[in-house]
């Protein structure tokens, strides 16, 4: 039997903000999807003092993966560490420590150490993990810099509406239908080409051209955390050059024997290209018009779709 093999890493990143306010941003997990890139979506399953388990949607290396970590705090110490209770393969273990470090009042030292092994210490896993650890890390490390020194000054950039519809319908036959993306050209008139894996259950990767308005397309490609007949939360991996981040879910709750269904978004502008993407004369107010305008249009579109599917089942149902 080989020896086991665990490697140790660490990456760092100076960030010009206190040290506190580092750790607090860090801490609050619910933060994450919007402020990591290869976060998708963060859950709650135990919270206590100084401790808490979570469970994680994330890409690495292209892939959609979930695992669940717990999370030991100490704000005292400005130190998170971390431990994954069931690895993803080719994943056999993996946990780790978030450090802060003070350098003055306003500049601090961010340091992102890892410990891993993969599965049968398989030399190609081992490199598939370093090769994940390193992105990730660093993608992480630079967005927590970047939107930490920025201080969200550009708070005009961030975007978050939803648009909501009662459905005379269960909750189970919507679901289905948002579920059901391979069948979205089918179903969907905006929705002119649509590719779906869903390589582990409840966790897809979904790429996607919708047609707009004036008949252009434009393709984009998100990982989608389904969680049967409740909701169906998304992060856009590939995003309109218009964006620079798009978050948001598909929401059912039951009320009085109908579906109230909603569909909300969170978006940041990306202001590098909006006179590239709606002319000279545009700016930040045209854009966010722009793209709420687009993306409610979809989602009203996708929600009234939704509603004469589950309502024409439900018709169904109640036939003699």
């Amino acid at each position: 039997m080989p020896d086991t093999q665990t490697r140790q890493v660490e990456h760092d990143i100076e960030v010009l903000a206190p040290a506190s306010v580092i750790y607090q941003l860090i801490a609050r997990v619910e933060n994450w999807p919007r402020i990591f890139p290869p976060t998708v979506h963060v859950e709650y399953l135990e919270r206590g003092a100084g401790a808490e388990r979570i469970r994680i949607w994330a890409t690495a290396n292209g892939a959609a993966k979930s695992w669940i970590s717990r999370r030991t705090l100490d704000s005292d110490a400005l130190r998170i560490e971390f431990r994954q209770e069931v690895s993803a393969p080719p994943v056999a273990s993996m946990g780790g420590v978030w450090i802060i470090e003070r350098l003055s009042d306003s500049a601090s030292r961010v340091r992102l150490l890892h410990d891993y092994r993969a599965v049968d210490d398989d030399p190609d896993g081992l490199e598939w993990i370093d090769r994940a650890v390193d992105a990730n890390s660093r993608s992480e490390l630079a967005a927590l810099k970047a939107n930490i020194e920025a201080g969200y000054r550009d708070s005009e950039l961030l975007m978050s509406f939803d648009d909501t519809v009662r459905i005379g319908g269960s909750a189970e036959d919507v679901y289905d239908f948002l579920n059901e993306a391979q069948l979205w050209t089918e179903r969907l008139p905006h929705v002119a080409k649509v590719e779906l894996t869903e390589d582990s259950a409840g966790l897809q990767l979904l790429s996607m051209d919708t047609r707009t308005k004036d008949g252009s397309t434009h393709t984009t490609t998100s990982v989608r955390v389904c969680i049967p007949h409740e909701r169906i939360v998304y992060k856009q991996i590939v995003v309109p050059a218009l964006m620079t981040l798009h978050t948001g879910y598909w929401l059912l709750a039951a009320d009085g024997g109908e579906t109230v269904a909603t569909s909300q978004h969170t978006v940041v502008i990306n202001p590098a290209n909006i006179t590239a993407v709606l002319g000279a004369d545009a700016d930040l107010a045209a854009a966010r018009d722009f793209v709420r305008t687009a993306l409610s249009g979809n989602s009203r579109a996708t929600l009234g779709h939704a509603k004469e599917y589950a309502e024409s089942r439900a018709r169904e149902h109640v036939r003699p």
